[in-house]
């Protein structure tokens, strides 16, 4: 790791918010799957948590991390350091901080109480979500000077991912209930990285049928080997996309 992700990485480490949010991670994690006897019940409580808290707290905590680490960016760029180098290695500090923080609070209670293969599907998703949402902070960090905008869109992003997203699948699916369009909503649901990470580890669980009208056909896209490596390419160019957007913005805004 460069010196520039690492003093970054271990400056957000000591930051008082990813503390808490470790700590409330742990408390969570260990009190569901801990004190609750039925698995499958402990797990989808653990996954609703994970699927909401881990993309907000990542998404706000960059963007404002960013805008805040202004005059620090600008100090690097009047060195002899390329744009782009700097801002890697601000994503990567970023990302791997709040990856550490997740596979701390929720690792340890998972391994402890969890089975391996739905454990391991459950950390692989908080990990690509946290690095997701990283990425789209600073995608809305470059966007906007402003620093109320650029919170607003983060929060925005979450929302609709998190929220909206899911409400107009439902309406769509209610107002063309009478074509077979289980096929489509699969694979629009599937678009969404939340929803997808939902469905990666509710078929891990066996519970494809809570999924809706397209559980069976989830089961038979997602649920195979080839499914699965689809879901993680899926999920890779969500984290990929928005990043080099961002640095492309990055290399051309005048600071």
């Amino acid at each position: 790791m460069n010196k520039i992700a690492r003093f970054i990485l271990f400056d957000i480490l000591k930051n008082k918010i990813v503390i808490l949010y470790t700590i409330l991670l742990f408390i969570i994690s260990w009190s569901v799957l801990g004190l609750d006897n039925n698995y499958t019940k402990a797990t989808l409580s653990l996954l609703n948590v994970v699927l909401l808290v881990v993309p907000l707290v990542s998404i706000i905590f960059s963007t404002i991390y960013v805008y805040n680490s202004s005059q620090f960016i600008e100090l690097l760029l009047s060195q002899p350091v390329p744009r782009s180098k700097v801002w890697f290695n601000l994503f990567l500090g970023l990302s791997t901080a709040l990856i550490f923080a997740f596979l701390i609070g929720c690792g340890i209670p998972i391994l402890l109480y969890s089975s391996i293969e739905t454990g391991a599907s459950l950390l692989i998703t908080g990990v690509f979500l946290s690095i997701i949402f990283t990425s789209l902070a600073m995608l809305a960090a470059i966007f906007s000077r402003d620093r109320a905008k650029g919170i607003g869109v983060s929060i925005f992003i979450w929302m609709f991912f998190a929220i909206i997203y899911d409400g107009i699948l439902l309406v769509l699916m209610f107002q063309f209930a009478d074509y077979p369009i289980e096929g489509i909503m699969a694979t629009i649901a599937a678009v969404n990285p939340i929803g997808l990470s939902r469905i990666f580890v509710l078929l891990q669980l066996d519970v494809a049928a809570m999924l809706g009208q397209a559980g069976a056909i989830f089961r038979m896209v997602f649920g195979s080997g080839g499914g699965m490596v689809i879901s993680m390419i899926i999920l890779a160019i969500w984290t990929l996309v928005p990043f080099l957007w961002s640095l492309i913005l990055f290399n051309k805004k005048d600071l």
